[in-house]
């Protein structure tokens, strides 16, 4: 997808971002308006076990992404303090020279960077359900996403709880339900390897 009229740092690009999840963890999806002068595009995807956090990270890189050049000046908004003060006040930067040690959604976090230095960028925090109309758009988009059948595989997710000692130690309400959910999409994880070689393509 094309969001960029020029190649370069001329090109400015806003995006909207949301994510969702129904249960943290349970079905979760995320939402994205992309808009570049007249253009404009949205894009969502739902998984089947993820996180909030996951998911409005999710919509950063997939938004990100979307963009065909690099060197853009870009402006995202998004109502998730997690991703927005992480990168504004630096964090995450803290966070990769100590290798990300006891952070969570460090696939999201290392994949992020990369596109993240492609372009300038700069993150708006927004406050959700304020009658932003592209947030607003963002959350529905998010929220269809997480109800459709045709859901997906957040295997950074699953995977990083199979490796977490004690993996269903949560809470009595949560256990049954992940430890019920976990042997399938585990061996989902395993078949969709069988089928590429590479990571997978969000775009």
């Amino acid at each position: 997808m094309t969001m960029t009229s020029k190649k370069g740092m001329n090109s400015k690009i806003i995006i909207y971002t949301d994510g969702s999840s129904r249960g943290n963890p349970g079905p979760g999806g995320y939402g994205i308006v992309l808009i570049s002068g007249s253009h404009r595009k949205e894009l969502s995807k739902g998984y089947k076990l993820t996180t909030n956090n996951r998911m409005e990270l999710l919509a950063v890189i997939v938004g990100l992404e979307a963009l065909k050049f690099e060197n853009c000046s870009v402006t995202i908004y998004t109502d998730s303090k997690y991703v927005a003060d992480a990168v504004e006040k630096k964090w995450v930067f803290q966070w990769e020279q100590k290798n990300f040690k006891r952070k969570k959604n460090i696939d999201f976090w290392k994949r992020f960077l990369i596109i993240y230095r492609k372009h300038q960028i700069k993150f708006i925090w927004i406050k959700g359900h304020d009658n932003n109309k592209e947030n607003e758009i963002c959350d529905k988009l998010a929220v269809k996403a997480s109800n459709s059948s045709n859901l997906l595989v957040d295997e950074g997710y699953i995977e990083s709880v199979h490796n977490v000692r004690n993996i269903f130690n949560f809470t009595k309400s949560q256990a049954p339900s992940l430890k019920s959910q976990a042997p399938s999409l585990k061996s989902q994880i395993l078949n969709s390897k069988k089928k590429r070689k590479n990571t997978t393509n969000y775009k």
